[in-house]
């Protein structure tokens, strides 16, 4: 992923104008880049993209992501841009949800996605890594080039079905401490430690399907 982690930030560098800060009640729509400072509701509409390389932010209304949109937060070689996000992230059928060095109160429901193809990056990909989730985490029905959960603390449950990623080293879930049962089901390819060279994850509850001895 290190490949992907210089393309996003070659990509933010050379990026688009910088959003103003939002009343912390208010609500935020994101079309280009989130600037540090305290927002409320943030919403990235359907198709758009917004990429934030420099933090920190504080999103205290919770995160929606809509059909194709891509959001993009920091890069696992950047533990300095960070984020608190209160109110949980949703994805309905996005592009790409990438979030790094983050704490999110509330959990993380990501649904769908858009296809392997397209936007800013010309594939497609999720990840969540290096956070911390207060919260349920639910990754199902992505339809994307490469996904990964990794390195992440989650105080909470871990549902992780019918993902289906073009690249066979994707759907990485790998190096995860959860506090909860975990449960992943029709996933293709299988959720695995693939090429992050991690440590089998810790899960307090059980660990069924696809998921059991990861």
């Amino acid at each position: 992923m290190i490949r992907l982690s210089a393309a996003v930030a070659l990509t933010a560098l050379c990026a688009l104008v910088v959003g103003i800060p939002s009343q912390a009640g208010s609500d935020t729509t994101c079309t280009s880049t989130l600037a540090p400072g305290t927002y409320g509701h943030v919403t990235v509409p359907a198709g758009a993209v917004c990429i934030t390389d420099a933090g920190p932010v504080t999103i205290r209304g919770g995160l929606d992501v809509w059909d194709g949109a891509t959001f993009v937060f920091g890069d696992e070689g950047s533990p300095n841009v960070n984020a608190t996000i209160s109110g949980g992230v949703r994805s309905h059928n996005a592009a790409s949800v990438q979030i790094h060095f983050s704490t999110i109160n509330g959990g993380v429901n990501l649904s769908g996605g858009a296809s392997p193809f397209g936007g800013p990056f010309d594939i497609t990909w999720n990840t969540i890594e290096d956070s911390n989730i207060n919260g349920a985490v639910s990754i199902t029905g992505y339809n994307g080039f490469w996904q990964g959960f990794i390195r992440n603390t989650v105080n909470g449950g871990l549902t992780f079905n019918d993902n289906t990623v073009l690249d066979t080293d994707g759907n990485e879930v790998v190096t995860n401490t959860i506090h909860g049962s975990v449960s992943c089901a029709g996933n293709d390819p299988a959720p695995q430690v693939g090429d992050s060279e991690g440590e089998p994850n810790v899960i307090t509850g059980s660990a069924s399907g696809q998921c059991a001895g990861i």
